[in-house]
């Protein structure tokens, strides 16, 4: 795999780490008070469908694409309408060229007391998110790694938020980074909402990983974990999942609800389907 977003923005894995994205910053806004967005791995916010990255691969034509031209049923298409109407206000002249990443699917969504803070390592990415938001007194774009992100820009001055921590794996032992994240992050700030997105290959540490967050013992800490094909031996991307810490109280049942619809539209092969566990419940 190429790790470069630009290759796989709005492919399956996007549509259900955007949809439970955009689902969870929607619950946020039922309270009054401001909250802060914080994505620790932001990537350059805008991807354009028609460039050459995304025309090599066109995984976006098996996510995003398919979602548009699918007829959905009432619960589905309720728990993707935040997430879709952002897609479309990037596309007003209809059709899907422009896709929203996770920090300008987040921007979209807040309100004028919301604020967004977006990290990035890569100079020329950072460069490009900067240009994104230039000029939005609501939005901070910073360079610098992620994983500090988790000990200097927490807890929030708002109080409430949403950390969304979503690195490329591009290097051996990011499994064990989320974990050690997670711990550092919620010492700082218990009370926060954490997206922790993750691959599903051959060979990913699913077991270890579990074990390893339910020892962590984070209480309410729920796994979500989508399948487009069988996890076989082949290489590449069978599936994707996310670590969802502290989620809206709503989120299992409706995930559960739709999640088998949304897995059998995005299907690649046999073996398609959704997982959802809540590892560790109440304290």
């Amino acid at each position: 795999m190429n790790y470069r977003h630009s290759y796989h923005a709005g492919n399956y894995a996007d549509v259900l780490k955007h949809a439970v994205l955009a689902q969870i910053i929607t619950y946020l806004k039922l309270k009054d008070p401001a909250f802060r967005v914080i994505d620790t791995h932001a990537g350059i916010g805008v991807y354009d469908l028609s460039s050459a990255e995304a025309q090599k691969t066109g995984e976006w034509r098996d996510g995003v694409g398919r979602v548009l031209e699918a007829q959905l049923s009432p619960e589905l298409a309720a728990f993707l309408a935040p997430w879709l109407e952002a897609v479309k206000t990037l596309n007003p002249d209809g059709g899907i060229r422009h896709y929203p990443g996770s920090p300008k699917l987040a921007r979209l969504l807040l309100r004028k007391q919301d604020r967004l803070t977006a990290i990035e390592l890569h100079a020329d990415d950072a460069r490009q998110l900067r240009r994104v938001f230039e000029g939005d007194f609501q939005v901070r774009v910073i360079e610098l790694d992620g994983w500090l992100a988790l000990g200097g820009h927490l807890p929030p001055k708002e109080k409430r938020g949403l950390v969304l921590i979503d690195p490329p794996f591009e290097a051996d032992g990011e499994y064990d980074r989320m974990i050690d994240g997670l711990a550092r992050a919620t010492r700082r700030f218990p009370g926060g909402t954490y997206v922790l997105w993750h691959p599903i290959k051959a060979g990913s540490p699913l077991a270890s990983f579990d074990k390893k967050l339910i020892a962590l013992g984070r209480p309410r800490t729920l796994s979500v974990r989508m399948l487009a094909r069988a996890n076989t031996n082949a290489p590449g991307l069978n599936g994707s999942g996310l670590v969802i810490i502290n989620p809206p109280f709503t989120l299992e049942t409706d995930l559960k609800a739709v999640l088998p619809e949304l897995a059998r539209l995005l299907a690649q092969g046999p073996g398609a389907g959704p997982d959802i566990r809540m590892l560790v419940g109440e304290s």
